[in-house]
């Protein structure tokens, strides 16, 4: 009963606080049709001064961190980006009238990780003063990038899948043909490809997938690329005062604009993601938590085998539970082509943050606070 009234207690704080009230403010704002406008690089800017915050302190935490430590929560983020997109792949993608490169992409982009709400995360730790280590902000690579890998790997499969069914029909229609039978039981090459097969000549689908694009346009990203380069300044430099007189104060300042943004772009994706199945919203409803709690049950286990610290299993819960809204979509409108964008970043932007946000990050603080208190 404790346990029950601690969790809950936790969870209501967190739905209080003025992060997730900035983003039901945009939310509100959006729906109301206000002309209240942010424009595009302001929001860029936000995005990189969060996140360059965020490496730096990783990059000073991790001059000290003990490496065997990290060792393994990196190897339990590689394996929750990677089987989030199976399990994508075999629940999404098998619902009615969802196409399967949509349903990849979705699981893609639900796998790799979401540098605001990352960030949103880290802002709540801090204010709630629930200990975390600084260098579980370089765990975000090791789910990003595996997760978006692997869904242009088992989209490219799926492609050469139907291209091999489409050459196989054309064969036998080929081979019908010359026997002089009747071949009308098999479709003509013209609509074998209006169905969706792709030709032969479908150059992305007869190559051979190639892993090193996918991990370079990933780690260009301008999320990614924002991280990485403040986790190698506080590492290699000594960045302290610049930290603590321009960094540090405007971040939670900085992360409230950036929530009344979000808020704003998640009510206007719901018009795209209308013209899509409602799978895609269930999934992004349902989903997102379910993976957090994946990512909560391995992070107590490393909890109890290295002493990682329930701050930074609510981490690692986090970055399982968002959904790239930053260097995913353009990853995968490269590496999937055929994908319908307005489905997986529909999925994303209009339900799957607010969810992550205003739902999983109270969850999982509110579930490590009750079994702290527990403890």
């Amino acid at each position: 009963m404790d346990f029950l009234s601690d969790f809950l207690g936790g969870f209501l704080a967190q739905l209080q606080s003025p992060t997730l009230g900035f983003l039901i403010a945009g939310m509100v704002a959006a729906a109301f049709h206000s002309r209240l406008a942010i424009p595009d690089p302001v929001y860029k800017f936000i995005v990189f001064m969060l996140l360059i915050k965020v490496g730096l302190t990783g990059g000073q935490e991790i001059r000290n961190a003990n490496l065997v430590q990290m060792l393994l929560p990196a190897v339990f983020a590689i394996v929750v980006g990677i089987l989030i997109v199976f399990i994508g792949r075999y629940t999404l993608c098998n619902l009615p009238n969802v196409k399967t490169e949509d349903g990849i992409a979705t699981a893609g982009l639900f796998g790799a990780v979401s540098g605001s709400t990352f960030a949103a995360a880290l802002t709540l730790l801090e204010t709630q003063k629930i200990p975390y280590e600084a260098w579980s902000a370089a765990l975000y690579p090791f789910m990003d990038i595996p997760a978006l890998v692997t869904a242009i790997v088992l989209a490219s499969v799926h492609t050469k899948n139907k291209r091999d069914s489409a050459d196989e029909y054309l064969s036998k229609q080929k081979y019908l043909s010359k026997q002089g039978v009747n071949a009308g039981g098999y479709p003509s090459e013209q609509g074998i490809i209006a169905r969706g097969y792709p030709s032969k000549q479908d150059d992305t689908a007869s190559k051979r997938v190639k892993i090193w694009p996918i991990v370079k346009e990933s780690l260009q990203g301008s999320a990614l690329s924002a991280l990485l380069l403040g986790l190698a300044l506080g590492l290699l430099t000594k960045p302290e005062s610049v930290y603590e007189s321009f960094y540090e104060p405007l971040f939670r300042g900085l992360l409230s604009v950036l929530m009344l943004i979000m808020g704003m772009e998640a009510t206007a994706r719901l018009g795209e993601l209308r013209k899509v199945a409602q799978w895609f919203a269930v999934y992004a409803v349902v989903f997102p938590l379910l993976h957090g709690f994946i990512a909560f049950g391995l992070g107590m286990i490393a909890h109890v085998v290295t002493g990682f610290s329930l701050g930074g299993v609510v981490v690692l819960s986090v970055m399982a539970a968002s959904s790239s809204d930053i260097s995913g979509p353009p990853t995968l409108r490269a590496g999937i082509p055929s994908a319908n964008p307005s489905a997986y970043i529909g999925a994303s932007t209009a339900v799957g943050t607010p969810v992550a946000i205003a739902l999983g990050i109270p969850l999982y603080i509110g579930l490590a606070q009750a079994l702290g208190a527990g403890g």
